[in-house]
C-alpha cells in the first residue's frame, strides 16, 4: 500500500467527484492520504474532510503565496485545528521566491509564526520551498532543535539546497516533478541521495500530473492514485522493487506523521 502525504482534495476541481476519485485511489493502492491545508478557509475544510473518512488526515497552515492571510485570529483559528486528532501536522507553510506572491518579509514572518505554532503544538511541519534557498534553511534551522518531525515537501531544488535539509533531519517529499523529463531530470540523481529512512511520496494532487503515465490520461488533472507512477518512477532510480519502496515510503509516513496502521 501506499500513503499520499500531500493531497489538495479540497481544490475545486474535485468537487463533483471526490468519493471517485478517493476510490480510484483506494482501488491503485494508495490506502492513506493526508489533505493539505494551504489557507485559513482551506484549512478548515481539510480538516472537516478528514473527520469524515478514516483514511483522510490533514494539515493546518498558510502557504506562502497566502502569507499576507496570516494573523492572530488566523493562528489562533489554526491552533484550534491542532488540537483535533485527525489534523496531523502545521503547514502547508514555508517560503516562495519563484512566484512572490506575498512580499518576502512577509513570508518569513508567516513561517516563523507557523513554527512557533507547530512548537506550541508539538506536531511535525509541512513544508513548502521553491527558489528560497538559503534563506528558507536558516529561517528552520533556528529552530529546528524546538520542532518535532519536518518534511520538505515537493522538493524541487538542488543538490545544496538537499543536503542543507538533511543536515536539519528533514524528511524529503518527492513528487510527479520526478517524472518530468523537463523540469525534474536533476532529481532523478539527487533522489538516489536521500536515505531511505527519510524518502516520502506524494502527488501534490490536483497539480503535477506525472507526465510518464501511459497512456496519458484525457484530463491534466493529477489524482492520488497516480501515486503509483512516482514510486514506479523512484523505485527504478533507486534500483529497488516497487513493493519494498511502497512499504518503507508508507512506515515513514506513518512514523512522521503518527497516523496509525489500517
Amino acid at each position: 500500500m501506499l500513503i499520499d502525504i500531500g493531497a489538495n482534495l479540497t481544490h475545486d476541481s474535485f468537487d463533483h467527484d471526490l468519493d471517485e476519485v478517493m476510490q480510484r485511489a483506494f482501488d491503485a493502492g494508495v490506502k492513506q492520504l493526508v489533505v493539505t491545508g494551504a489557507s485559513a478557509n482551506g484549512s478548515e475544510q481539510a480538516a472537516k474532510l478528514a473527520r469524515g473518512h478514516e483514511a483522510l488526515f490533514a494539515t493546518a497552515g498558510i502557504h506562502p503565496h497566502h502569507a499576507e492571510e496570516t494573523n492572530s485570529e488566523v493562528l489562533g483559528n489554526l491552533a484550534k485545528l491542532a488540537e483535533h486528532d485527525k489534523v496531523v501536522a502545521i503547514g502547508e507553510t514555508g517560503l516562495d521566491f519563484f512566484r512572490d506572491f506575498s512580499p518576502r518579509p512577509t513570508q518569513i514572518k508567516s513561517f516563523e509564526q507557523h513554527i512557533a505554532l507547530a512548537v506550541d503544538s508539538g506536531l511535525p511541519m509541512f513544508l513548502h520551498e521553491r527558489d528560497a534557498h538559503p534563506t528558507f534553511g536558516e529561517v528552520l534551522g533556528a529552530h529546528r532543535d524546538e520542532l518535532s518531525n519536518v518534511v520538505v515537501h515537493c522538493f524541487t531544488g538542488e543538490k545544496e539546497a538537499l543536503f542543507t535539509y538533511l543536515d536539519l533531519d528533514c524528511y524529503i517529499g518527492i513528487t510527479g516533478w520526478i517524472c518530468d523529463e523537463r523540469r525534474g531530470a536533476n532529481l532523478l540523481e539527487l533522489v538516489k541521495e536521500i536515505p531511505r529512512e527519510r524518502l516520502l511520496l506524494e502527488t501534490d494532487a490536483p497539480y503535477l500530473m506525472p507526465r510518464t503515465l501511459k497512456p496519458k490520461p484525457k484530463t491534466r488533472r493529477n489524482e492520488p492514485q497516480y501515486l503509483t507512477e512516482v514510486c514506479r518512477t523512484v523505485a527504478r532510480v533507486r534500483d529497488m522493487p516497487y513493493e519494498e519502496l511502497a512499504l518503507s515510503t508508507s512506515d515513514n509516513a506513518r512514523r512522521f506523521f503518527g497516523i496509525p496502521s489500517l
